[in-house]
């Protein structure tokens, strides 16, 4: 029993909301987009091409998971339209299973259609694949983006400093409009 209070407290914890003293600030949050979209595009020049086409970039430089049994997720990014922030989110998630460890990830979607981005702005909190399917970019052989994926209206991508990330997924993950 104190064991399930234990993981049901760190499960808070992970995704408790950050208060306004414990959240990012805006030009942070701003700096680390940009350099996480410089990351992705270093090591992904096919997505880039791809961001270049989009209509609007939910980039989330930081998501932190972490789990024993129970695990969690938590991050804060920016809406990119025409280059500019134009609002800031929170990404939440939560996990039952067999995990132990905790890993930090950048998460990245891009809107392909105006109509994708105006259901998406208009949305009180959006959950991936309930709300919106989000199709995951995959690497294929040699390294290379899977391409078969450039029609769907919102493309998402998981890396990390040493590129796109295997095996992940963004079905649950809640994400939430927050003010600067």
């Amino acid at each position: 029993m104190t064991r399930w209070l234990m993981a049901f407290g760190l499960l808070a914890l992970l995704l408790w909301p950050a208060t306004a003293s414990q959240a990012a600030s805006a030009t942070e949050i701003d700096a680390k987009v940009q350099a996480a979209l410089k990351t992705f595009y270093r090591t992904s020049p096919a997505g880039q091409e791809l961001a270049g086409k989009a209509v609007g970039l939910l980039v989330f430089p930081e998501v932190y998971k972490a789990g024993f049994g129970i695990g969690g997720e938590y991050g804060e990014g920016a809406l990119l339209e025409g280059g500019k922030t134009s609002r800031y989110y929170s990404i939440a998630a939560a996990s039952i299973g067999l995990q132990f460890g905790a890993q930090v990830k950048s998460e990245i979607l891009m809107f392909m259609t105006s109509e994708a981005l105006r259901q998406f702005k208009a949305s009180d909190g959006w959950e991936a694949g309930v709300d919106g399917s989000v199709a995951l970019v995959t690497l294929g052989a040699g390294g290379e983006i899977d391409t078969q994926n450039i029609q769907d209206p919102i493309i998402g991508f998981i890396f990390s400093n040493k590129g796109l990330m295997y095996n992940l997924s963004l079905e649950g993950s809640k994400i939430t409009r927050i003010e600067r």
